[in-house]
């Protein structure tokens, strides 16, 4: 008989405050930059405003997503909230040719390498039967099998080695690979899989586990009672547990990892301690697992606040600050319009692109809906 399963928020709730001993941290919650003996930062101030930039508007495309959702226009949205950090700091730190492998909550990701996030929107209403060409702006699609992505990182990584040892590179690595993934996902068989593999062959694949602190409704601590970050250990590959609220570190340290990958050096997993302020997807509800206190404590830790209270201590950047919000204003009237705007899908057209040469079955499906379409097309005109 299996045990019964907790469903109060005072029966599964977590410590408010996670240890933070072994965090790498460059900012402060309060916006002080602080020393660190193994990562540094050393952007310039139009640096910062720039990752300030791609934090808030990813922020606004979350708070237009969800309200979307809401409103009846998107099937499905997983919020964002408090993890624009590790988002966007490690995305930062990618180069053109890195590939990133990233889960279905990384909007920041998705954002900074450059897809149009119209693109995102339509994944989430059912219209788009893609969204993107990977290879054009080097992200993946989203992965909503939990895990799975990592595996497809490795086999990219993979295909970089085999592609050095045929003689099909230019000689000098340019090119890593990057996968995040949640807290849940290190409880799956997929990521240890991959991490397995990463460091039997010396991938150039960096593992990023954005540690929201709640697998949907299960805390990080019910599956195991360490740091995710000593799960490297099991592997021998390195690990590093940063603050995924500092946005500096997490840039930082991403540079780090993916430097040592593209020197022969193999994998890097980085633990990102954050915090997943909104529900897992608006089809949960939080509050029946955790506790009040716990959103609080988060929030006065806010990513976005922290680089906001940098910049308003180095000088006068109102004029930046006031033209960002106008853009994040544009930008959501942008996404509602085009939102409305996309047009149904035709189902038939999701019959050709199963295979290259279609089955039988699929050529008597695929006629079987033209002829229910035909059907209805006629009873309009009737009508």
């Amino acid at each position: 008989m299996h045990p019964s399963l907790p469903t109060t928020a005072s029966s599964i709730s977590v410590s408010t405050a996670p240890d933070e001993s072994d965090l790498v941290r460059l900012l402060t919650p309060d916006g002080v930059r602080v020393d660190h003996p193994d990562a540094a930062w050393s952007g310039s101030d139009a640096d910062l405003l720039a990752l300030h930039r791609d934090m808030v508007l990813t922020r606004r495309i979350d708070t237009e997503g969800y309200a979307l959702q809401r409103h009846g226009e998107l099937g499905l949205w997983p919020p964002s909230l408090g993890q624009e950090a590790v988002q966007v700091g490690t995305a930062r730190a990618l180069r053109p040719r890195d590939m990133a492998f990233p889960t279905y909550r990384d909007h920041g990701v998705i954002w900074v390498r450059g897809v149009p996030p119209e693109r995102l929107l339509g994944l989430y209403r059912g219209s788009e039967m893609g969204g993107w060409n990977p290879d054009e702006h080097r992200v993946a699609l989203p992965t909503i099998i939990i895990g799975a992505q990592c595996l497809h990182a490795c086999g990219y990584a993979m295909g970089i080695v085999m592609d050095e040892a045929v003689g099909h590179s230019d000689g000098e690595r340019d090119e890593a690979v990057t996968v995040y993934l949640g807290d849940g996902a290190t409880s799956q068989g997929d990521t240890l899989e991959a991490l397995s593999w990463a460091a039997s062959f010396t991938l150039p694949v960096v593992f990023v586990i954005e540690n929201n602190q709640y697998a949907i409704s299960t805390p990080t601590n019910r599956p195991g009672a360490v740091p995710l970050v000593r799960r490297a250990d099991g592997f021998g590959i390195p690990g590093v547990r940063v603050d995924g609220n500092d946005v500096l570190a997490c840039q930082a340290v991403m540079e780090t990892a993916l430097q040592r990958a593209r020197d022969g050096r193999g994998p890097t997993l980085i633990e990102a301690v954050t915090f997943r302020r909104g529900a897992h997807t608006t089809s949960d509800d939080p509050t029946r697992y955790r506790e009040a206190s716990e959103e609080e404590y988060w929030e006065a830790r806010d990513p976005i606040a922290r680089v906001r209270a940098l910049l308003d201590s180095t000088g006068s950047h109102a004029e930046a600050l006031a033209a960002l919000d106008a853009e994040a204003d544009a930008l959501g009237e942008r996404l509602r319009a085009a939102c409305r705007a996309v047009p149904d899908p035709d189902l038939a057209d999701m019959f050709d692109r199963m295979y290259v040469e279609p089955t039988p079955e699929l050529r008597e499906q695929r006629e079987a809906v033209l002829a229910w379409r035909a059907l209805g097309d006629e009873e309009a005109v009737t009508a």
